[in-house]
């Protein structure tokens, strides 16, 4: 075969030689890798190698899955670290809080996983399988009722305990308050005897003005009733308001009028204000503007 294919090289035409007996050999044992024209073969360009696939970067561990797994089942990774004494928070399925993350650390420190505070969806299992295990807790009744913490104060007990607080408050200042108000009273008192003269009038400017208008209107004021409104400490002093209801007459028909008084005690009084028993409003805007902090509500 070698000697033939010596005689066709010799028969070739000249430019063929610039081809190495090797490339003619190799086109004469496979054609279909050479291109021929005029009966000389010349090797076809080889296709570049392809580049290396480069390997993938390894995976990180596969926190996400137990992240975002239900809730019942974030919840049970917390019984089961609550079962092994990892976790004592409350049970609610948040495997990002503070005091889950260190349990879960404590136990992956124990096992020899990395302490991320993150489980994987293997390490989950294995969690859970073992708090299945764990042997169940008993208590002695007494020690178990003695160590439960007291339930939360019912809104009811709440009530009671701040009607007790506000009575105790309330007894302590009644005799000052009282005595508050029978002063106004008795200075009130004075001024109708005096048919409109006295410092009450002074003081309680709104008051003076609605005893103008009623002796105006034909009625006179009989009797005068008190009630403390509000007492308390405020920013220029002791504060008192009081509730006062004029019995007023015109012939033989009565009417029943009221008015709210506000002051600072002091002789004389201070920061004084007389309301209608209908100006709720006014009658809270004085008490805020004097910082009253009530011993009576």
């Amino acid at each position: 075969m070698r000697w033939l294919l010596g005689l066709i090289v010799l028969t070739l035409p000249a430019f063929a030689f610039a081809q190495s007996a090797g490339q003619v050999e190799s086109c004469f044992q496979n054609p279909s890798s050479c291109s021929w024209e005029n009966g000389v073969p010349t090797p076809r360009a080889q296709a570049p190698a392809p580049a290396p696939v480069a390997s993938a970067a390894p995976r990180g561990p596969d926190y996400t899955t137990v992240l975002n797994s239900p809730e019942p089942d974030r919840r049970k990774i917390q019984e089961s670290l609550h079962t092994l004494d990892k976790y004592d928070g409350p049970i609610d399925g948040n495997l990002q809080s503070e005091a889950t993350m260190k349990g879960i650390a404590a136990w992956q420190k124990g096992h020899g996983y990395t302490q991320s505070g993150k489980l994987t969806p293997a390490e989950a299992a294995a969690l859970n399988n073992e708090a299945s295990r764990a042997p169940i807790k008993r208590l002695d009744p007494k020690m178990e009722a003695a160590a439960a913490p007291p339930a939360p104060p019912s809104n009811a007990d709440r009530l009671r305990e701040l009607q007790a607080r506000l009575a105790e408050r309330r007894k302590a200042a009644e005799p000052k308050a009282n005595a508050a108000t029978e002063a106004l009273v008795k200075d009130l008192k004075a001024y109708v005897a005096a048919d409109g003269k006295g410092a009450v009038g002074e003081q309680f400017a709104g008051f003076a003005k609605w005893y103008a208008d009623t002796r105006s209107a034909g009625r006179t004021v009989g009797d005068i009733k008190p009630a403390v409104e509000d007492y308390g400490d405020a920013k220029a002093g002791t504060a008192a308001t009081a509730e006062v209801t004029f019995d007023t007459r015109q012939g033989d028909s009565t009417a029943k009028e009221c008015l709210v008084f506000a002051w600072i005690q002091g002789n004389p009084r201070k920061e004084s204000q007389a309301f209608s028993c209908d100006d709720i409003a006014g009658v809270e805007k004085w008490k805020t503007g004097q910082a009253l902090k009530s011993a009576w509500r």
